[in-house]
């Protein structure tokens, strides 16, 4: 079985082919707010002429509002295309995976209005051992004892409680095949980690 992985919940974009759990080919490329661009070409070219997948797994999120979605439509347009099961997976689930860490680690990302997305997994295998939550640096700093922080968001929690490890990192979809069965078979549907900012009248 042959799996396409679509990643472009932050600033960068990347797909990568998984086949009998290995990678066969990824791409990753930092396009800041270019995903839209930039991710059918770098599929096609990692596909080849009349190429397909067996299976499309997609980054839910949270991250990048326009990013995620992006992800969501192309992986969604392909399982339609292809008459295959489309699946998703959580980008600080991605992040956790990459970091390799032999402890329980934190894993951080922007998010809106200067808070930052935050959780934290266990390693061997990888699983997560808080929730997904939304907060500000300082309470972020508060609530998250881990020394080894992970993601574009690890230098902004690390420096805001004053000690720890920060390794930045943006996620690549080829490190999708580290994930776990249970963490790489969401729904795929949009991770948003907070509330929405828009509010129905009364």
């Amino acid at each position: 079985m042959t799996i396409l992985v679509i990643e472009t919940a932050t600033a960068a974009c990347s797909a990568a082919l998984l086949a009998e759990g290995a990678v066969v080919e990824g791409a990753h490329e930092v396009v800041g707010r270019g995903h839209a661009e930039r991710l059918v070409p770098m599929i096609s070219e990692l596909l080849g002429p009349g190429g397909r997948a067996d299976r499309v797994l997609v980054d839910c999120g949270p991250g990048s509002f326009t990013g995620v979605r992006v992800g969501l439509a192309a992986a969604r347009a392909f399982g339609l295309g292809w008459s295959v099961p489309v699946a998703g997976f959580s980008s600080l689930a991605l992040l956790a995976a990459m970091a390799a860490a032999e402890e329980t680690i934190a894993v951080a990302i922007p998010g809106g209005h200067g808070e930052l997305f935050v959780q934290s997994f266990a390693p061997n295998p990888i699983r997560p051992t808080s929730d997904l939550v939304s907060l500000k640096p300082a309470d972020a700093a508060a609530a998250f004892s881990e020394t080894i922080v992970v993601g574009p968001g690890a230098a902004a929690l690390v420096e805001a409680r004053g000690w720890g490890e920060a390794r930045d990192m943006l996620p690549d979809a080829s490190a999708a095949v580290r994930l776990s069965p249970e963490l790489a078979d969401l729904p795929p549907t949009p991770i948003y980690g907070r509330a929405p900012d828009a509010k129905l009248p009364a």
